[in-house]
């Protein structure tokens, strides 16, 4: 039997997973402590997304996709991030990520097959080995390259998230039609899928 092609693997996917930092992020991570100093003030953290990206799990969502962020950290901005775009999944504070990868198979009852994840780091691994169709973004770790059936064109936090949902949708066929739908003022569906102006 023949080896999968990207594209094959990118046909039976039903649930999209993300890290965070250095997937959805350029993967620097910016804390500004309290004015006074107190250690036992919370910091502030800051992280940039790309509006690309938000626009694109629009599009996913109105494909039928369901979308999920699995991270190592705990950020209160990962939480605001994923409230705006609606995100189906969420499960920070993931040491071992496989953890939630079954949690998130039960919850959509479906297969490893079924799965994508795009990972840029060693912790991604365990996941990007076990699902159906890995993916690293082109700033990864070498490891996790290797580990990948497709390594997306930009890197994170400049649109690789984008990429691995422009790369699954073309490879049903259906990526301008979906989009062609989510720029229909008429379409119920799309208003539905669309994560609100202001929150891209």
């Amino acid at each position: 039997m023949s080896e999968l092609t990207p594209e094959d693997r990118a046909r039976r996917v039903k649930v999209l997973l993300y890290d965070v930092d250095g997937v959805l992020t350029n993967g620097d991570i910016t804390i500004i402590p309290p004015l006074d100093g107190d250690p036992n003030v919370r910091a502030t953290e800051i992280k940039s997304f790309s509006a690309h990206d938000g626009m694109g799990i629009s599009i996913a969502r109105l494909a039928g996709l369901k979308i999920g962020f699995v991270t190592k950290r705990n950020s209160q901005v990962v939480a605001i991030r994923a409230r705006d775009l609606k995100i189906d999944h969420v499960y920070q504070g993931q040491s071992n990520k496989v953890d939630a990868l079954n949690k998130i198979i039960a919850a959509e009852n479906c297969t490893l097959d079924e799965i994508a994840y795009v990972g840029d780091d060693i912790i991604d691994l365990p996941v990007m080995r076990k699902v159906g169709f890995a993916i690293a973004t082109a700033n990864a770790r070498p490891q996790a390259k290797a580990a990948a059936h497709y390594i997306t064109p930009n890197p994170g936090g400049q649109g690789a998230g984008r990429d691995a949902i422009d790369f699954i949708l073309n490879a049903r066929g259906i990526l301008s039609q979906t989009i062609e739908q989510y720029l229909d003022p008429t379409s119920a569906e799309a208003k539905s899928a669309d994560i609100g102006s202001g929150n891209m």
